[in-house]
């Protein structure tokens, strides 16, 4: 077994010792954490797997389309796959399994956790499917398979989650990314039924209204409204840092703003009126900057070393800030258009990999060792020698994809910004990608060669389809310190 490394899961301190934390607390797991508050460690890491076939087949697509043309509506179709299939699946993933922990309440169904993945992934396959196929009519029936999907997981997370009382910062932004959830998938299914059958001449607003309003509810609400949520907690966690003054008066300008001004761009664009939209998007946009400065602030006062976490969330708000600079004037010239849908035109690989991308494998290279940690090691302690959960993966190959997609990732974004050749973007996403495949690889054999039944057991049908709180003699002992 390798040296341990100098970064310290958030179960522990600092230096090694176990650390009791309250049960809202997000600088420490809460003490006895109780195993019948969450579902079975399966379901979450079900999500992650099947979320990153999806990433693969999202960064292959993209480098392929590069490379040639492909059938169909290929660009939604790979767009899907990254943003439903990668990203929102991995949110419902990790949104099951740790609300219950944050929120300390019970998982509502453990068998609604169990269908909401196998309806998303069935109807985006099929999504994915007829549009490259050029088969429309079936549009309909994927969308419903995926309308069913989101609704489960937004009533089962909802009613979660909805007996923590107050809500804290992380709360209040699950819940209104749930919300935004729950309007985004009807939104979707009858922009899908409208394919191959009209269905806004009766409607007050035109597809193209529509289609605005369904990405923008999104981009920012769905998703980054879970990624702004959990990014301040697990910034805080992964530091050991907390916000001065400064940073809780940003949080607050934050939550004033970003909500309002996600609400005004919505319904701006849904509208078509244009100083609505014009006022929710500065709004969005201040909101973003406030939590970005803050996140920025903790990540230069982190008291620990070096860890995956740290190196991508500094990619997220380097990423964030440039975004934020060149959305601005694009929303504030034209809200209302396609091309500024992303924020400026050529500022998507700065969005949706430099901040979905980066935050979501900076934080699997904490989550998925900790629930693989928590179900086979955690009982151990005190009894044996037990690795740390950052020993469970490998470093090498961690360092190793962080640089070809932070590379990747590099090109990508600045070819359209200064007109490099056709070339550099080709070259750029075979970098991403191999560092994608890099990143997969590892999360997958860290699974295979920890979890208590590899990545066979994933899959297995059973046990985590009961309603019924698992049995246990006890409360795990986490309590106890990690070091060897």
């Amino acid at each position: 077994m390798r040296a341990a490394k100098r970064y310290v899961p958030n179960v522990f301190g600092t230096n090694g010792t176990a650390v009791r934390a309250e049960p809202r607390d997000m600088n420490g797991i809460p003490g006895g954490l109780r195993t019948d508050q969450q579902p079975p460690m399966v379901i979450p890491l079900r999500h992650f797997v099947l979320a990153l076939g999806f990433l693969v087949v999202g960064v292959g697509g993209g480098t392929a389309v590069a490379a040639a043309t492909l059938p169909g509506l290929s660009g939604l179709a790979r767009l899907h796959a990254l943003l439903v299939g990668w990203v929102a699946v991995t949110i419902m993933g990790a949104m099951t399994q740790f609300v219950p922990v944050w929120s300390g309440a019970t998982i509502h169904s453990r068998r609604l956790a169990v269908a909401q993945l196998w309806l998303v992934t069935a109807g985006l396959i099929g999504f994915a499917a007829a549009l490259l196929a050029g088969t429309l009519a079936w549009l309909p029936v994927a969308g419903a398979l995926m309308l069913a999907g989101f609704w489960l997981f937004v009533y089962n997370v909802g009613r979660t989650l909805a007996g923590a009382r107050p809500f804290d910062f992380t709360e209040r932004h699950f819940a209104l990314a749930l919300a935004c959830f729950g309007l985004v998938a009807p939104f979707g299914f009858l922009l899908a039924v409208d394919f191959t059958t009209p269905v806004f001449d009766s409607l007050p607003l035109s597809r193209f209204e529509l289609h605005l309003v369904h990405a923008t509810l999104a981009l920012f609400g769905a998703l980054l409204a879970t990624v702004v949520g959990a990014l301040f907690q697990l910034a805080k966690m992964f530091t050991q840092a907390d916000p001065d003054r400064l940073g809780e008066g940003l949080l607050t300008l934050e939550q004033l703003c970003y909500p309002a001004g996600l609400a005004a761009l919505a319904l701006g664009r849904g509208l078509s009126v244009e100083p609505l939209a014009r006022v929710g998007g500065v709004a969005l946009l201040v909101g973003l900057a406030a939590v970005a400065v803050v996140v920025g602030r903790l990540l230069a006062g982190a008291t620990v070393g070096r860890s995956p976490m740290i190196d991508r969330y500094w990619v997220v708000v380097a990423s964030l800030f440039a975004w934020i600079a060149l959305a601005a004037p694009t929303w504030w010239t034209d809200p209302l258009a396609y091309g500024s849908l992303f924020g400026h035109p050529d500022a998507r690989p700065l969005l949706l990999f430099g901040v979905f991308g980066f935050v979501v494998i900076g934080s699997l290279y904490h989550i998925v060792p900790f629930i693989i940690w928590i179900e086979r090691y955690s009982d151990r302690l005190g009894f044996e020698r037990v690795p740390m959960i950052d020993d469970l993966y490998d470093d090498r190959l961690e360092r190793a994809d962080f640089r070809l997609t932070l590379a990747g990732f590099a090109g990508l974004s600045v070819t359209p910004l200064v007109g490099l050749p056709a070339l550099a973007g080709t070259a750029s996403g075979v970098l991403a990608t191999l560092g994608a495949i890099l990143f997969v690889v590892n999360v997958l054999s860290t699974i295979h060669r920890h979890g208590p039944n590899g990545i066979a057991g994933v899959f297995a049908s059973g046990f985590e389809s009961s309603d019924e709180p698992a049995a246990s003699g006890g409360e795990p002992d986490i309590d106890a310190s990690p070091d060897r």
